[in-house]
């Protein structure tokens, strides 16, 4: 979908520890804007937003830290368990990431970006895609993203099993995407994939927009 006219938004998502970092990093260091939606997600339950407000009005204030701040972790034990709760979560903080994300990309493209990579984790789940003209889904085998996530994030067996089990399957990140990228093997080895795709995009780009595309000093 085109939201604005001689700018090409691409979605990446995929399974979580599948290596999705990695490829935003090729992606950023190839002449993509990003936009992480991470970042994004943190910004909108900063001490004090609307957002957060409507959380603790919801889960409680046992989410918030003594200082106010949003208790992660205490959210995050509450959520990953409880599939209902969960969905409670999604449907409250949503709406707050589309708006950012999407001033954005229109921040971006005043600045005179053209090639913006929307980097979600759950773009399907939050209807970021809508957003999007390609979609990129990054996949790996259960025990290797295990592996990762637990190393990454210093979760127990149990809850990197519930946070792998909360996201979408493979077969649907296949079947709505663009392009897959599998990460099975080193890091190097998805380095070259990222940039062999990124390269298509732009590649695509230019002929969609008959136009070039000034490199980034």
């Amino acid at each position: 979908m085109n939201i604005l006219e001689g700018v090409m938004v691409v979605g990446l998502t995929g399974q979580t520890g599948a290596g999705k970092s990695t490829v935003s990093r090729e992606f950023s260091e190839n002449g993509f804007a990003v936009i992480d939606a991470d970042i994004v997600s943190r910004k909108v339950v900063e001490k004090g937003t609307p957002c957060l407000a409507e959380l603790s009005d919801f889960f409680g204030e046992n989410i918030l830290c003594p200082d106010g701040e949003l208790d992660r972790k205490a959210l995050a034990s509450i959520v990953f368990t409880d599939k209902a709760k969960l969905e409670t979560l999604n449907t409250i903080i949503y709406p707050y990431i589309l708006r950012e994300i999407l001033q954005q990309i229109k921040a971006y493209s005043a600045s005179g970006e053209k090639l913006i990579l929307l980097d979600a984790p759950t773009l399907f789940e939050s209807h970021a895609d809508d957003f999007c003209d390609l979609i990129i889904s990054v996949l790996s085998d259960a025990e290797l993203r295990e592996q990762r996530i637990i190393k990454r994030d210093g979760l127990t067996h149990e809850q990197a099993l519930a946070r792998m089990n909360s996201q979408l399957n493979e077969e649907f990140f296949v079947s709505h995407s663009d392009f897959t990228i599998t990460n099975n093997d080193s890091i190097d080895n998805l380095c070259c994939i990222s940039k062999e795709v990124s390269d298509k995009i732009k590649l695509l780009y230019r002929n969609r927009n008959d136009c070039t595309i000034e490199a980034k000093s």
